[in-house]
C-alpha cells in the first residue's frame, strides 16, 4: 500500500523517458529518481523528525521532494505558500518537522522564510553524482503519507492525515471513474499543495505512466496553448479559471480538441460559465466533488452522464448517503448532509483528537458540512452547506480566522465576518466591527492590520461600522443577520483585489 512504490517501479522501468513537463524543463524517469535520492540523502544526514515539509511551485520539483522523504519513511507535509508569514509558521510548527525543502526562487517571490532548524534549497544542490543506492522504505497501509493542513473553525489550520491506503485507494478510484490510462496528459495549473493538485494532478499520472504537464502560474493564453502544444486529455480547474478562458481573446474549439475531461471543482460551476465555455470551445465542463479530508476526490459527472448541476455517481468503493438533523438517512430527493465512508477518508486531524471524534457519526461515516440531494439514478447535487466556510476562488475560508486577526487589533471590540457572493470567484469575505469605547475607525488601517497577518484572499473585500453586532441571547454573534444585511444592502466594491486570490489559487 505504499504510494510511492508503483510510481518507483513506474521511473525504473523506463528511465529514458519523459514522465512531466514543467515551466523549466522536460524530466526524464531517471533525472526525477536520481533526484528523489539525492534528496533522501540530504534528508537523512539533516533531519530527525517524522515529517518533512515541502514549499515548492507547481512543477517536477515537488515529486522529487515527495519521493525523497517518502523512500524514508517519512510524512510530507505541503506547505501553502499562499499564507500569511504567522499562518505558515504556525504549520511548520505543529506538524512538528525540521525540515523544509524549499526553491529560493519561490520564497524570494513569495518573500516569506519559515523558521526551520534545516531549510533544503535545490538551488544549493548538488544533483551530480550516483547518490546512496537505497531500498526505499514500504509502509503499512495505515501509515502516515501526508499532512494536507486545511482552515479550522477554530480559527488554525488543521492537519488532515492522509495514509498511504487513502492516496492509493484514491488514485485507483478516480483512475477507474474516468477511465484514464497511460494514453491521457494532464495539465496541472492547481497548486500541489492543495489536494487535488497533490493527488489527481501529481500522484495519478505518476502512478499510471500518463504524461502530465505542469505550470506554476494560470494565464488563460498559456493555458490554451499549452493543451494544444501538448495534447492534453485532462484538465481540473476551478470555475473563475474556466471563466477567464472564456474572456480571453484568444482560444477555440481547434484548440481545445483534445481534451477528454474538463473538470471543474473546489467551488460550484455557475450554468452561465458552464454555457459559455460550451459554446466557445464545444466542450462540456464536468463538475467534480471532494474534500482535503477524501483525498479528495469522491465524485465526478461523466462527460456521457452529464445533468446540470451534478456531481455525478460516488467513486468505486465509497458509500455516501443523505442525512437529516438526527443522523437519519433520508429518501431519494430529499436534501440534507452528506456523509461518505470509504478507504479514502482521512484517518483524523493531526493532535485533535476532540475534532477527529466529531467528523465521524456513530456509523463512521464522515460529516462533510456540505448540503445535497441524489436523483433516483444515484447522481449527487451539492445543494449548500451547514459549515460557516467560505470559499474564495477554490480557497477554504472560516469566518473566525479572520474574526481573531480583526478582533486582535486594539481598536476593535468584536467582529463578524460573512460571505458575499462574487460570479469570478464564489465569494468574498465581507467583515463587520463593533469598535471600543473613543476608537476612531479606520477601514483602510483595519484592511492593512489584515493584510499583515492574513493571505490575500482571506483579506475583506469590504469592512463596515456597526454599532452592535446582532447577537443572540447567549451573546453569540449571528452571521446570518450579517448575510442577510449584506444581500438587503448590497457591497461597496474598493477596486484594490484584496478579495481575489493569487494566481494559481484552487482547491478542493
Amino acid at each position: 500500500m505504499s504510494v510511492h512504490w508503483p510510481i518507483i517501479r513506474r521511473l525504473i522501468t523506463r528511465p529514458g523517458a519523459v514522465v512531466l513537463t514543467d515551466d523549466q524543463r522536460a524530466w526524464k524517469a531517471a533525472q526525477l529518481l536520481i533526484g528523489a535520492a539525492h534528496l533522501a540523502d540530504a534528508i537523512e544526514r539533516r533531519s530527525r523528525s517524522r515529517t518533512v515539509a515541502l514549499m515548492l511551485p507547481t512543477s517536477g520539483l515537488f515529486p522529487m521532494g515527495a519521493l525523497g522523504a517518502w523512500m524514508l519513511g517519512r510524512t510530507v507535509v505541503p506547505l501553502n505558500y499562499l499564507l500569511a508569514r504567522e499562518e505558515m509558521q504556525y504549520v511548520v510548527d505543529d506538524c512538528e518537522t525540521d525540515t523544509i525543502i524549499a526553491s529560493r526562487a519561490l520564497l524570494d517571490v513569495i518573500g516569506i522564510t519559515p523558521r526551520c532548524a534545516n531549510l533544503i534549497l535545490l538551488e544549493d544542490m548538488d544533483f551530480s553524482g550516483v547518490p546512496n543506492l537505497r531500498w526505499p522504505a514500504s509502509s503499512d497501509a495505515d501509515d502516515l503519507a501526508a499532512l494536507l493542513y486545511t482552515s479550522g473553525t477554530s480559527g488554525r489550520p488543521k492537519g488532515v492525515m492522509l495514509t498511504h491506503a487513502n492516496l492509493e485507494s484514491n488514485i485507483t478510484q478516480a483512475m477507474r471513474c474516468a477511465r484514464f490510462t497511460k494514453d491521457d496528459t494532464f495539465l496541472g495549473v492547481l497548486p500541489q499543495f492543495h489536494s487535488f493538485g497533490f493527488t489527481v494532478l501529481t500522484l495519478l499520472p505518476l502512478t499510471i505512466g500518463a504524461g502530465v504537464v505542469f505550470t506554476a502560474r494560470f494565464s488563460p493564453r498559456k493555458i490554451i496553448q499549452l493543451i494544444r502544444d501538448h495534447g492534453a486529455t485532462c484538465l481540473v480547474a476551478i470555475p473563475s479559471m474556466y471563466n477567464a478562458l472564456v474572456a480571453a481573446k484568444s482560444g477555440t474549439p481547434e484548440d481545445l480538441r483534445s481534451l477528454r475531461f474538463a473538470v471543474s471543482g473546489g467551488e460550484p460551476l455557475p450554468e452561465a460559465v458552464a454555457l459559455a465555455f460550451l459554446e466557445k470551445f464545444g466542450v462540456r465542463i464536468s463538475e467534480g466533488y471532494g474534500l482535503t479530508e477524501t483525498a479528495p476526490a469522491t465524485n465526478i459527472c461523466l462527460p456521457e452522464e452529464f445533468r446540470s448541476g451534478s456531481v455525478g455517481r460516488p467513486v468505486e468503493w465509497l458509500e455516501q448517503r443523505i442525512v437529516d438533523d438526527a443522523g437519519n438517512t433520508l429518501d431519494t430527493g430529499r436534501e440534507g448532509e452528506i456523509r461518505m465512508r470509504g478507504p479514502n477518508i482521512m484517518r483524523g486531524y493531526f493532535k485533535l483528537p476532540e475534532d477527529t471524534a466529531a467528523a465521524f457519526d456513530e456509523r463512521g461515516f464522515f460529516r462533510t458540512g456540505d448540503m445535497g440531494r441524489f436523483d433516483e439514478d444515484g447522481h449527487l447535487y451539492i445543494t449548500g452547506r451547514i459549515k460557516e466556510m467560505m470559499i474564495v476562488g477554490g480557497e477554504n475560508v472560516f469566518p473566525r480566522e479572520i474574526e481573531e486577526v480583526l478582533n486582535a487589533h486594539p481598536s476593535v471590540h468584536a467582529s463578524g465576518v460573512v460571505g458575499m457572493h462574487d460570479p469570478m470567484r464564489g465569494e468574498l469575505p465581507v467583515a463587520f466591527v463593533e469598535m471600543e469605547e473613543g476608537a476612531t475607525f479606520e477601514e483602510t488601517d483595519l484592511r492593512s492590520w489584515c493584510r499583515e497577518r492574513l493571505a490575500g484572499y482571506k483579506v475583506p473585500r469590504e469592512i463596515r461600522l456597526v454599532e452592535a453586532l446582532p447577537r443572540n441571547p447567549t451573546g453569540k454573534i449571528m452571521r446570518r443577520n450579517l448575510s442577510e444585511r449584506i444581500k438587503m444592502e448590497g457591497i461597496v466594491e474598493t477596486g484594490d483585489g484584496s478579495g481575489v486570490a493569487p494566481d494559481g489559487g484552487a482547491g478542493a
